[in-house]
């Protein structure tokens, strides 16, 4: 019986040639897509980060659903260079087929090779959809999560083998399995209603005591949310502020100006710090593959991805998706990349006092 591998075994991407030999005419084998910004991993040796054997369904919204054969690599992320400039930083799908293990206490070698080079190898046209132009008129992109429902097949969240799969693979630990779990009890007991209010209170008491967030099944309070600039930049550090502070800007659909906030898994960072990792203002439209201009850019912060302790229906998903931030959810902590001051320019310090005094 062949092994599987788990979460930290160290594997071998194959040659780009060995790859494309195993693909179909449309750069797909089992239906997922090889996409030409993975050439530049090709030969490459990297960390398995986690055994991808579900995901989310960010397409149709059905929750999670099942992937075979298949494996996320550690910092093997798209760079978005042949679609479109494409900013969401998506952890890529390896088909085993694609990948050679090698002996866990191996090291890994450094980069070798000229990505470009191999990525020039991968048919351009892997990277559009059939028919290049939607209904906007604008060009349609081709990418493994816009043809996510082609490799993936449904996975009831009741399915108690992903489950065991999520520990016996490494993906999990123990404790945060039982996090997971304790957190799904409690969503459970809440949407059956059984003493909700005085649920609420036991659970804030608790929550102020540990210095923690409050109740997380809340809405915002408003019509029209605030906005507000800091002008971030790579590097720097912030804050995210207190929950109770982030939902004050939301609408009765928890978002600010379009952009959700998940009251359950990003409210597991509040009054964290870290430092702003980019600016985003352009990702793909995982339903039609177009390109969205966000007209106020958001923000992606250092080490921050979705771990799925909390989400509903598809809990521990291992994709690790990039949350957005407003700024207006953050506050600077005072210190650069270099740990000097770095002070507000005059036209943020003046939208910053315009916003405190509407």
């Amino acid at each position: 019986m062949i092994r599987r591998l788990r979460a930290g075994d160290l594997v071998e991407v194959k040659s780009l040639p060995e790859i494309l030999s195993t693909l179909d005419s449309s750069g797909t084998l089992d239906g997922m897509p090889f996409m030409p910004e993975m050439a530049q991993f090709c030969g490459r040796r990297l960390r398995v980060a986690a055994r991808a054997h579900k995901t989310c369904d960010t397409v149709n919204n059905t929750g999670g659903v099942r992937v075979r054969d298949a494996v996320h690599l550690e910092n093997a992320r798209c760079d978005g260079s042949s679609h479109g400039g494409c900013q969401a930083f998506c952890l890529t799908f390896w088909k085993e087929a694609w990948l050679k293990p090698v002996g866990r206490h191996k090291a890994v070698a450094k980069p070798t090779g000229d990505p470009a080079a191999e990525r020039a190898e991968v048919p351009a046209a892997w990277s559009y959809q059939p028919v290049p132009f939607g209904k906007s008129g604008r060009l349609q992109y081709r990418c493994q999560i816009t043809e996510l429902p082609r490799f993936t097949t449904p996975l009831a969240w009741w399915d108690v083998r992903q489950y065991w799969e999520d520990l016996t693979s490494g993906n999990v630990s123990l404790a945060l399995f039982f996090r997971g779990l304790r957190f799904s009890l409690f969503r459970a007991w809440i949407n059956h209603g059984f003493g909700y209010r005085l649920t609420v209170k036991i659970f804030n008491w608790i929550q102020h005591r540990r210095g923690a967030s409050s109740f997380p099944f809340v809405e915002g309070p408003l019509q029209k949310t605030p906005h507000r600039e800091l002008g971030l930049k790579p590097g720097e550090h912030v804050r995210v502020k207190e929950f109770d502070q982030i939902v004050a800007t939301l609408d009765k659909n928890c978002k600010n100006r379009g952009l959700g906030f998940d009251t359950c898994e990003m409210r597991l960072h509040c009054k964290g710090e870290f430092r702003v990792k980019s600016r985003i203002d352009k990702i793909l439209n995982e339903k039609t593959g177009e390109l969205m201009v966000f007209p106020t850019p958001c923000i992606t912060l250092e080490d921050v991805y979705c771990v799925g302790e909390t989400t509903q229906r598809r809990l521990f998903c291992p994709r690790a998706i990039t949350p957005y931030w407003r700024e207006i959810w953050l506050e600077r902590t005072g210190a650069s990349e270099s740990g000097a001051p770095v002070p507000e320019t005059s036209e943020v310090a003046a939208a910053a006092a315009a916003q405190s005094s509407v």
